[in-house]
Order: structure tokens, then sequence, then C-alpha cells
């Protein structure tokens, strides 16, 4: 049976770190709502199944995003395996695979999503995580490696010694799962960690060869019985790194935010240029997602054009202009 995949989004957190009454899944960037980006990659790679799970201020982010996916609810802030584990439910019979996403990660781009797919589709892998490698890796959690390459665990950052800190390659919190064995990893998670959360990348390392145990006691091994679908208890977990580490980008705050912005300003406007359009200066170019623009129209600097604009051929735009909702006719100057 060929693989049919459903994507599981993670927007149920509050983001203390954002300082706003709205929650984070919900702020614009580039006039779309942020987890809305995500939910548009995932569709554009050919995945049609997106469940996202909500939780604090639920109705203001399905508000957001739209009434054409569905949602699940995390009422408690548990962990992202809790958060996980109230998706399963929403996922149909149907599927055999569930790309997990989180919901901050606007730049992920269709291309990287389905590079992974592939991926995982053609290797069997019971996981395969989209990884990054940075120079600085901060807080974000470490992808432990087995002599051969394999990957054995995910070390969150808070749980790491000195040594798992040096590692350069990143957990991004994008997987790709079977959908039986994550099910049945989901349903064996404890809390036992240093933030008293079911983690999610502990399903990792339940799932990995053999290796050290997790930080919350799991010992990864591939000897277990078989599972209900037929697959071992335990499977091979593969990795892509992704070819930018830009795409890969999680926002927390409100610097994040603009650089986001700014990085997906940038593509916007290589989209619109390579298509014909004239912008004389990118920089002071602010054109939202899906704007429509003609070829040979010019952008002058300092020019807004905002979502739902339709820009003909051979227009003039700016400087000093902000457009909303307009509709500008094949040789018309503003």
């Amino acid at each position: 049976m060929s693989n049919k995949f459903a994507a599981v989004i993670m927007a149920a957190g509050k983001s203390t770190r954002m300082k706003s009454a709205l929650p984070k899944g919900a702020h614009t960037i580039c006039g779309k709502a942020m987890t809305r980006h995500i939910v548009d990659a995932c569709i554009a790679a050919g995945i049609k199944d997106v469940v996202v799970v909500v939780g604090y201020e639920a109705e203001k982010v399905k508000a957001a995003i739209g009434e054409d996916i569905s949602y699940a609810y995390q009422f408690e802030q548990l962990g992202t395996g809790h958060a996980c584990l109230q998706a399963m439910p929403s996922i149909a019979q149907d599927i055999t695979d569930v790309v997990v996403l989180p919901g901050d990660a606007p730049l992920i781009t269709s291309e990287t999503l389905a590079d992974l797919i592939n991926t995982h589709a053609s290797t069997g892998n019971a996981a395969t995580l989209l990884t990054a490698v940075l120079d600085d890796a901060t807080h974000y959690g470490r992808i432990v490696r087995d002599d051969n390459g394999s990957v054995m665990c995910i070390t969150e950052a808070k749980d790491a010694d000195a040594k798992t800190l040096a590692i350069g390659e990143i957990n991004t919190s994008i997987y790709c799962f079977h959908k039986a064995l994550l099910a049945e990893k989901l349903a064996m998670l404890r809390n036992n960690n240093a933030q008293g959360e079911y983690y999610l990348t502990d399903v990792i390392g339940m799932l990995g060869n053999t290796g050290p145990a997790s930080a919350s006691g799991y010992r990864s091994n591939n000897t277990g019985p078989a599972s209900a679908s037929g697959y071992r208890s335990n499977g091979k977990v593969g990795a892509v790194i992704a070819d930018n580490a830009i795409d890969v980008m999680g926002i927390n705050n409100r610097v994040e935010l603009a650089a986001s912005a700014a990085e997906m300003r940038r593509r916007i406007n290589k989209t619109h240029m390579l298509a014909g359009v004239t912008i004389i200066d990118p920089a002071s170019a602010y054109i939202d997602c899906d704007v429509l623009i003609g070829k040979d129209t010019i952008i002058h600097p300092c020019t807004v054009i905002e979502r739902g604009s339709n820009i003909g051929a051979n227009c003039e735009v700016g400087p000093f202009v902000r457009l909303r909702n307009v509709t500008m006719a094949d040789g018309t100057k503003e």
C-alpha cells in the first residue's frame, strides 16, 4: 500500500515570551497568520489532511487560520507528546504516516516538506526527522547519533550535558512517523524530566537504534516485539538535513517575528522580480503574500501592498503608497 500522509500542527501553547494577548499562531506575517503559512506549505507539499492542535485562546487561533482544516484540543499544556496524542483521534483510518510540525515555523517550504516526505516513504523508516546544522544551537534539542550516523535520540537542551550541547545538529521539531508506531509510543510516554512534560522527542529514543537512555529514562533498542501493525515495536530512525537552516526558524518572541517577516518579504519580492516586476528598492517594498502583480510593473521605494491586492501589468506604484484590497487595471499609476 502506498503511503498516505496527514499533518499535525501544534499551536496550543501560551507563548509567554511573545508578551501578547494574541496567541502566537494568530500573529500575522506578510498578511497571513503564522500557523496558516505552515498549513499552506503542507497542502502545497501534497498533504490534504491537516489537523491543528489548539488550546490557549483556541477560538482566536481558529479564526486566524480558517475552517478548511480539522482541529484538536489540548486543554492542559502537558508537552508536545501530549499535544500530538490529542490529535491522533482526528486522523483518518486510511492514513499511514503522520507529519508533525510546530505552529511557529512559518518559513518552512513545501519543497523541504516534500523532500522529507519522499525520504520517509522511500526508506520505510519508523520515523524521519528534519534537522538543521547551526553555528549556535542555543536552546534547541540536539540530535544524538551513533558511530554509524544513525539517530539514537533527541536530547532537549534543558536536559543535556556539556558534551551533548556541543553538537551542532539540532531538532527542528518537524518529523514524519509511521502512524501506528507513533500511536503506540505516545501511549507509553512518561513525564519524568526537568519540565514534567510528555516529550514527543522521547518517541524518537523509543524507536531508534540501540543507544543511551533518554532524559526521561527510556533506552532505545530494536529488539522489541512486533506491534499490532506488523512492524517491530522499534525501527529505523532517519534524518534529512535542511538545505537552508532559516527554513526551520522558530519564533519565540517579537525579535524573531520581525526576522522571519524580513526573510519572507525577501522571498516574496524575489518571486515577483523573477516574474518580471521591477522593484527598485526591495528593502523598502513591503508586499504581502498572495498579492498579484503583472509584468513590467514598477514598484517604487517605500511602498506597502497588502494581501488581497491585484496590480495589473505596466503599472507604477509609489513611492510612499499603501494599497489594501486594491485592484489596479493595466497601465495604472498610483
